[in-house]
Order: C-alpha cells, then structure tokens, then sequence
C-alpha cells in the first residue's frame, strides 16, 4: 500500500523506510520492509473508497469522530472502540486519533468554513493499532489508519498530531484539486498536507508562525535517532541525519530540484521547495500562519489548483489571491511573492 507506484498517501516516504531496511538491524529491517509490504491488499483501493466517501457524511456543522482498533491485524476498519462525544479511554492512541481528527476538523470548519475533509460533513472514522510494529500511517480515500511503531526508531503515530493534520489533509485535497500523485503535483498534494498539517499543531498550540519550529514530525522518532522530525519546513534537507535513516534529501531551492522515479518521481522530496516558500510567506506576514497565509493556500487549493497543476501553477494560485483578498501593495500579496523567489519560482511579472 505505501508502495511509490501505489495511490495512497503514507505518511513515512518509502526511500527513507528502504534506507532503514538497507542500513538497520535485522529487527529494523523486516519493520521496514513489513511497512513497505504488509499492506499491499489496498492497493489500487483508494479511488473506489474516494468515490464512495459522499456517502459517509453527516449533516452540515456537525462533528462526528469514530475510533476502531485492528488489534494488531491488517483487516479495517476494526472494533468501534470511540464514538463522537464518548469520553477518554484508557488506550493512549484510541485518545490522541479522536483529538487529532478534532482539532484537523476545527481548523477547517472554525478558519476556513469546511464541513469536514469532503466539503459536504464527511465521517472522521480512524482505525488505531493496526498491524504489528507498523512504521507508517495513512489516508486510504475513506479513513485513516496508524500503526503503534517498531519502539525503536518510531513512537506510535498517533502521538504527532501535525501527523494526523497532514494524511486528513490529503482528504481533502482528494476532494478539491485531486492531484495526480506523481511529479510536481504529487509535490504539491504533499506540501498542502504538510502546510495544514504543522497549522493543526501550531493552532492547537497558538503558536505564532515565528515561534514555531517548523519541524513536521516532531517527536514521532525515538530520543536516539539523531533526528528532530520527518520534514522541515524552515530548513529542507536538515530534519535528520543519521545511521540508519540516511540523510534527509529534500531540496529547498529549484535549483536543487531532485529528478527521480523513485517516490512518485520525488513527490516527498521535492515538496521541501514549496514547503520552504509558504514557512518564508508566512513568517513574513507574521502571527498566527493558520489566519492569512493559510487562508490563502486553502483558497489556492479549494478554487484555483487542478490535477496536473505543478509549482509555477502555485505561485500563480496563491499570490493571485493574495492580490485579489489584499491589494497589490498588501504586506501579504508582497509576502506570498518574496516567499516564493525565495526558492526560486519568482512569479513572471510584479504584482500580477
């Protein structure tokens, strides 16, 4: 299922889990290969579930959270172990995925006026404890699922709420622009998840854009991989170095762009350069980057990006409305522009 040529959305690139598979013990190495295979039954699934997701809704403003628990097993979406407005249970996963799911779904109801991840009051249904040391989660198109980790290079993921914000938010890119999941879209599909993603954490922490670290996965690998997350978002290519993992490869400039046919055609490496442009915008804007340069990349995503749109098409997208919300001299529209040069994709003309 995370295979690179597989359409879902796993949360772990499978270059950095074949590196672990290359470098680590032979513990390490059959989870990561166990990542990379257990799964291969839903593959090619995904489309179908997206397109029969509409039905799963619910009525308009209304919040409802479902949590099931494989127990260890691969088959979804398991036993109902958490109801919407149910109070905590004494499973530590169970509880964080019912949060996580919460707080994804407020910040796109509260901010940005969605009705959940389809538009239209989608379910929240997420499936804990899946698998056996699964090294991974993801979005299947319906629902969301997190293994509890091998305990010695990853902690469970659940325990990453920017995690949970980021594979919910490929939901909701599924239904908007549906990016095809190769090359510079692919790359866009990942930066939005990554963008909403670090915005559910900083919202959740009212954290202000510059305060916040940046960092996407913080506190999802153990105390002794040498890492400080998954992504960096203020920094690409320096959210890890070490033994077993590698070193983290992704660019964060165009003149670094990776060209591969490994992940998709690079679509978890290459997403570091947008990354890096909306972390520039929005720390230029200033305070709470969920507000204004959130707004503007949601509104990018929901009206102006299509299937095939690539980077250049993004800087078109988001810098577009940031002139048309706040004016062509705004601190804003400047920002999304400066944020973008910044990486190279200087937009073609000034203030157009």
């Amino acid at each position: 299922m995370c295979h690179e040529r597989a359409p879902l959305h796993c949360f772990v690139p499978p270059y950095l889990l074949r590196e672990i598979a290359r470098r680590g013990t032979p513990d390490q190495q059959a989870w990561a290969w166990r990542a990379l295979e257990v799964s291969e039954q839903f593959r090619g699934e995904r489309r179908a579930l997206g397109a029969i997701a509409a039905a799963v809704t619910t009525p308009a403003g209304a919040k409802r959270r479902s949590v099931y628990d494989a127990a260890g097993g691969t088959s979804l979406p398991g036993k109902l172990v958490r109801s919407e407005g149910e109070g905590r249970t004494k499973d530590v996963a169970v509880d964080e995925a019912y949060d996580g799911a919460g707080a994804t779904w407020d910040l796109f109801s509260e901010v940005y006026g969605r009705n959940s991840i389809d538009g239209r009051g989608m379910r929240l249904d997420s499936t804990v404890h899946f698998g056996q040391s699964y090294d991974n989660a993801f979005w299947n198109g319906r629902q969301m699922v997190y293994g509890d980790g091998d305990g010695r290079i990853f902690h469970r993921f659940t325990r990453a709420i920017d995690v949970i914000g980021h594979e919910l938010a490929h939901g909701v890119s599924q239904f908007e622009a549906g990016f095809a999941y190769e090359g510079e879209s692919g790359a866009l599909s990942e930066h939005l998840s990554d963008v909403f993603g670090i915005l559910v954490r900083q919202r959740k922490r009212r954290e202000k854009a510059q305060d916040s670290d940046w960092i996407v996965g913080k506190g999802l690998l153990m105390p002794k991989v040498k890492a400080a997350g998954i992504r960096s978002m203020k920094a690409p290519g320096t959210a890890y170095d070490d033994p077993v993992l590698g070193k983290d490869p992704q660019p964060a400039h165009m003149r670094d762009y990776v060209e591969t046919w490994d992940d998709n055609g690079g679509v978890h490496i290459n997403s570091g350069i947008p990354n890096r442009a909306f972390y520039e915008a929005a720390t230029r804007i200033g305070g709470y980057a969920w507000e204004r340069a959130g707004k503007i990349w949601y509104e990018a995503l929901c009206d102006r990006l299509r299937g095939d749109s690539g980077f250049r098409d993004a800087v078109s997208a988001t810098l577009s409305v940031a002139l048309e919300r706040y004016g062509p001299t705004s601190a804003e529209a400047v920002a999304v522009r400066d944020g973008w040069a910044a990486v190279g994709l200087k937009p073609a003309t000034r203030g157009r």
